[in-house]
């Protein structure tokens, strides 16, 4: 029984660890707003005739 309750011991002070990581990330770092541009191919905007029927 002690080794459960090592390992389970162990478990929380892992994901307490954890958790406090991401909550520090939250409270600590402060993203830098940027403009984003992604350039689209002009083949996918207006993609070729596929050779359909005419009416």
């Amino acid at each position: 029984m002690p080794t459960l309750f090592r390992f389970l011991i162990i478990c929380a002070v892992i994901a307490g660890s954890i958790y406090g990581a991401m909550w520090a990330l939250v409270l600590l770092v402060e993203p830098q707003p940027r403009d984003v541009t992604i350039r689209i191919p002009p083949e996918r905007v207006n993609p070729p005739p596929t050779g359909a029927v005419k009416p």
